[in-house]
């Protein structure tokens, strides 16, 4: 999980059903754009608004268009572990190469209850699992002791996904879980944990500018800050629009306004209004000019 990874979007039509011909397309447009890996199926894809068919079909959909080019990591997030486990199996057999699992949603577990939680889906399906720490998400936050802890227990856990919105903990993650790859899972502190060691970075950002997002991170793993901190100011504006309610409207409308197709979002997220729409055509517009004018 080394690099920079899309988290994408999910496309559909002016029904609101999969529109497979776009999520393929997106994909091609990011695997050529020298982007690492692919991430269907989270929260910036909709993943809780698919049904199960859906979210299989959307990954064979997104296994088929980056065909073996770069890997698929799918998100299988539910509120039982049977539940995952059925979505982890479905994503092995579309070919996804690993999941993505937050813990259970809308229950606070215990120590006990998560390594039982993660466990049993590691036991049902034979992939890695990246786990995804959101506590905004999922309602739980997993601190670092506990994310070291899980680690230790379970050896499918190969990756971590850090979305506390605290960047110290890239560090702490990093120095205590040293087997595993530590992930930036939010968009507005990626520099910094870029500088205190993170593998990687999954991206919604990526979505919309994935050779700039690339470049941040080869900025950074040459030791080249000055010309990452100008362009990641560049990026932040709309990196700050990752960790809110609305983020999926946010790059959707974001792909739009560069002309590079979001579409519509499914109930209950509504289309953004006038003043949300003028904060991501500014986002969107400031990072384009790092595309005219690059670093």
């Amino acid at each position: 999980m080394k690099g920079i990874h899309a988290a994408i979007v999910t496309h559909f039509g002016g029904d609101l059903s999969l529109d497979h011909e776009a999520i393929a397309a997106d994909v091609s447009r990011l695997v050529a754009a020298g982007i690492h890996g692919i991430v269907p199926n989270g929260t910036v894809g909709e993943g809780g608004s698919l049904s199960r068919e859906e979210r299989r079909e959307a990954i064979a959909t997104v296994v088929s268009a980056a065909d073996g080019r770069v890997p698929v990591c799918a998100g299988i997030s539910a509120s039982t572990a049977e539940q995952a486990a059925i979505y982890g199996r479905d994503a092995s057999s579309a070919g996804a190469a690993s999941l993505m699992m937050l813990p259970p949603l809308m229950y606070r577990a215990d120590r006990r209850e998560l390594l039982e939680f993660f466990g049993s889906v590691a036991r049902a399906v034979e992939l890695p699992i990246m786990l995804y720490n959101n506590p905004l998400g999922s309602g739980s936050d997993l601190e670092p002791r506990r994310l070291a802890e899980l680690v230790r227990e379970l050896p499918s856990i190969t990756a971590i996904k850090e979305s506390s919105g605290d960047a110290r903990r890239i560090a702490e993650l990093v120095s205590r879980c040293p087997q595993v790859d530590v992930l930036v899972g939010g968009d507005d502190w990626a520099l910094e944990g870029f500088c205190a060691g993170a593998a990687g970075w999954v991206s919604g950002v990526a979505n919309v500018f994935p050779a700039e997002c690339l470049r941040l991170w080869e900025l950074c793993q040459s030791g080249e800050l000055v010309p990452a901190r100008e362009l990641y100011q560049a990026l932040l504006p709309l990196g700050r629009l990752d960790m809110t309610p609305k983020l999926v409207q946010y790059f959707k409308a974001a792909l739009d306004e560069l002309g590079l197709g979001g579409g519509p979002c499914r109930p209950p997220r509504l289309p953004l209004d006038e003043d949300e729409l003028a904060t991501v055509r500014r986002a969107a517009r400031r990072g384009a000019s790092m595309v005219e004018h690059p670093v």
